[in-house]
């Protein structure tokens, strides 16, 4: 209606001669000038309103960000404590959805990976279904429980990918399998695969007040609740191990799940204001790309990555970062780190946060990651 509306409008202008619209130093004085005219005071205003933004996201940050955090460093439980108030604000981020489980799990072999006796597990939960390999290592038992790593995939790919299979871009090195012949239990929970895709559903989340990331995690955790029930699995030692979309999966769910007790994080950690806000050509910028999957609502009110860690603190962390992976500038990353570190640093535990800063790219390592795992999983439990 307002298109068929405009041409009268024109026709008149044209007939009556010309119109002075209020802008300094121009007038309008033929329907091309008022299309000229328009463009560009509407490029004038979505300019003003992205400096506008720009400013509250990134330059205003700190400011606001020191009074939304109160943090008390004098003991790790007061630490805890004084993060609590973000934490609940954090869930209101992500708006995970309440999902309880319909029926009952579902275990099958899993052909593609039948050389390490893997199950493909389904649970019914309120009209949807949560999937998941697990692979448990031959000699784990109620005797010798063994801990359990969720290892979480990225936006292109599926959790066989994790263990080697259909990896023809090497960034995953198998690394699922590598945990498996380490002496872990691994649970690959299946996401939704693909921008497209999670840019449909994320808009649908928006509707109903959840995310995607919300639902994906109540999806884990029910998964978690059946998983570790089982014997040969040790409840209290659990872990997680994410690339790419799966590293967003572990610096979002580890704040609202404290089962996992330690995490590693592969390509997705950065500058988080940067990351999203500010075209770069050292990195791709989430505001340049057609990923509305990647945008949630308050992320950045307080919780840049080296805040959001405040979440995860005292338990331990491992940042797998390469020089070469175009999603960061890695000096910016070294930068919000070192921001993270401080945390670990003034509670006395700086040893349980770590990084790999490597030569590679958008990948997993396996040394550190298996290493890192160990450490706190097997040699070291956090709990002790």
């Amino acid at each position: 209606m307002f298109i068929q509306g405009l041409a009268p409008a024109l026709v008149a202008i044209a007939l009556l001669g010309p119109i002075a619209i209020s802008c300094p130093g121009q007038q309008v004085q033929s329907p091309q000038d008022l299309k000229q005219f328009e463009e560009e005071r509407t490029d004038a205003y979505a300019a003003q309103l992205e400096a506008y933004l720009h400013k509250w996201l990134v330059d205003d940050y700190p400011e606001r960000a020191a009074k939304a955090w109160n943090r008390d460093y004098t003991s790790i439980e007061a630490f805890v404590k004084s993060v609590e108030p973000n934490r609940r604000r954090w869930r209101g981020v992500l708006k995970p959805p309440e999902l309880k489980k319909t029926g009952e799990l579902e275990r099958r072999p899993h052909a593609p990976l039948g050389e390490l006796n893997a199950e493909w597990l389904t649970l019914p939960l309120d009209g949807l279904t949560a999937e998941a390999v697990l692979a448990v290592p031959a000699g784990a038992s109620p005797d010798k429980p063994v801990p359990l790593v969720i290892a979480q995939h990225g936006i292109g790919s599926f959790p066989e990918r994790t263990f080697g299979l259909m990896d023809e871009g090497g960034a995953y090195h198998r690394y699922a399998e590598e945990l498996v012949k380490a002496g872990f239990a691994v649970l690959a929970p299946m996401n939704l695969r693909t921008a497209e895709r999670r840019n449909r559903i994320e808009r649908l989340c928006r509707l109903a007040d959840t995310s995607l990331p919300g639902i994906e995690l109540v999806r884990v955790q029910r998964l978690l609740d059946e998983v570790l029930a089982d014997p040969r699995i040790d409840r209290k030692r659990v872990g997680m191990w994410g690339l790419s979309l799966g590293g967003l999966a572990t610096m979002f769910w580890m704040p609202l799940d404290d089962r996992i007790q330690v995490g590693v994080c592969a390509a997705w950690f950065n500058h988080r204001r940067n990351k999203m806000v500010i075209p770069d050509p050292r990195y791709s910028c989430f505001l340049e790309t057609r990923e509305e999957h990647a945008f949630f609502d308050g992320w950045l009110t307080e919780f840049t990555d080296s805040d959001a860690v405040c979440l995860i603190c005292p338990r331990p962390l491992l940042i797998q970062t390469g020089k070469k992976d175009g999603i960061a500038h890695w000096p910016q990353v070294i930068e919000e780190f070192e921001a993270s570190r401080a945390h670990y640093e003034k509670l006395g535990i700086a040893d349980r946060i770590e990084i790999d800063l490597h030569e590679g790219g958008h990948e997993c390592r396996i040394e550190s990651g298996v290493k890192f795992l160990t450490r706190w999983l097997i040699e070291k439990p956090p709990s002790d």
